[in-house]
């Protein structure tokens, strides 16, 4: 696999995760806990080896290339807007991780009830990081290829 591959996996990993996450919300609102369950384990997965590979990628880029990202250079006129779009993503990104671990710990511990307070925020942060993630790379590499 060539480092020029990463981008497109991770959002194909960021995609799947999305997936995931609706269908989990499909299940748990047609009260079927257990394809629920199967779903955010899913979406757990897809997520943990986007961020392995997101950040793998990352390092490469610095050591190889002595950046670690792409910049959105052309066209100017869209580069506010997808700055925009990034700087959400990269907030929501952050603030994502220790939801998600708080989630599912309360799922594990069949404490349904501080789990669901807590899913009623971090379903959408997370589906909003997975989704901006794919519009991202699509912006990057495919209707603004900045390289």
């Amino acid at each position: 696999m060539e480092l020029s591959d990463f981008p497109k996996l991770n959002a194909c990993l960021n995609g799947l995760a999305s997936v995931f996450l609706l269908l989990g919300y499909i299940f748990i609102k047609r009260g079927n806990q257990s394809a629920h369950r199967n779903s955010m384990i899913g979406a757990l997965i897809a997520s943990t080896l986007f961020l392995c590979s997101y950040l793998y990628y990352h390092y490469s880029m610095k050591k190889v290339y002595g950046e670690a990202h792409t910049s959105f250079e052309k066209p100017e006129w869209f580069r506010p807007i997808y700055l925009a779009i990034l700087f959400t993503h990269l907030v929501c990104a952050i603030a994502i991780v220790p939801m998600v671990i708080m989630t599912v710990s309360r799922a594990f511990k069949a404490r349904f009830e501080l789990h669901k307070k807590i899913a009623r925020w971090t379903w959408p942060v997370w589906m909003y990081v997975s989704v901006t993630g794919v519009l991202i790379y699509f912006l990057l590499y495919q209707i603004f290829p900045q390289r």
